[in-house]
């Protein structure tokens, strides 16, 4: 005998009762008339059928699985759109000629093609003077790690708010409208640089977001980058 649910009068307890009903789900099915005497009491204290009850419950599930499904669906098409996406930003870096191409195809694209991304930019660490770009924005190392070395210590992306002098650094006369940032270091053949996305949305770059996509564009710019490049720095 259950001692937390006692008989009473000889009668089977609730637990042996809803055993039984657990053991034998078609008892239903034969004591139908035993279905239509059942109430039970729903939560705005409405007294129902349990069959009513059961219809609702099922109502209720089928709601919450044609939302889950929803997102899915969601999830999904948004998956499809950043495959495209990424897929005709990899194209237009293989396909540039020039370095001055790739990193204008790189930071057109992030601004244009992804939802967030209000600023880009493409930076190298060398020597301006043996580079000989006016467009490819080149800096010396020496200046990086003074400007921003303290993002590039662990070599790896990093995401949130920045300082004033960091964004300054980074993404010149439009700092002052940047509410957040990432950054992924790269490395070229012989020479760091750093690809830097920002959001005018301080909410939209956060240190717990993940950062696979700005690691997969790096890798990238790794390989595609050096062949474009000429100079006794490679």
């Amino acid at each position: 005998m259950d001692s937390t649910n006692p008989k009473k009068d000889g009668l089977p307890s609730e637990s042996e009762v809803a055993r039984y009903l657990r053991n034998h789900p078609g008892f239903f099915l034969n004591n139908e008339d035993i279905l239509s005497e059942l109430k039970l009491t729903h939560q705005t204290g409405k007294v129902v059928n349990l069959a009513d009850r059961q219809v609702e419950i099922l109502r209720e599930r089928n709601m919450d699985m044609r939302n889950r499904l929803s997102k899915l669906l969601d999830n999904a098409t948004r998956n499809d759109q950043l495959f495209e996406r990424s897929k005709k930003l990899i194209l237009s870096l293989i396909e540039a000629k020039r370095a001055e191409e790739l990193s204008n195809n790189l930071c057109r694209s992030l601004v244009n093609d992804f939802d967030d991304i209000d600023y880009a930019s493409l930076i190298l660490f060398a020597d301006p003077n043996r580079v000989g770009s006016s467009v490819l924005r080149v800096v010396s190392p020496e200046q990086a790690q003074q400007q921003i070395g303290s993002l590039l210590r662990g070599n790896k992306a990093i995401c949130g708010v920045l300082r004033g002098e960091e964004l300054s650094f980074l993404f010149g006369q439009h700092a002052d409208h940047i509410g957040s940032a990432a950054l992924m270091p790269i490395q070229a053949g012989n020479i760091d640089g750093v690809i830097a996305i920002a959001s005018k949305n301080p909410q939209h770059f956060k240190s717990s977001m993940g950062t696979l996509f700005l690691e997969y564009i790096a890798e990238v710019v790794n390989r595609c980058l050096p062949k474009l490049m000429k100079g006794p720095f490679l």
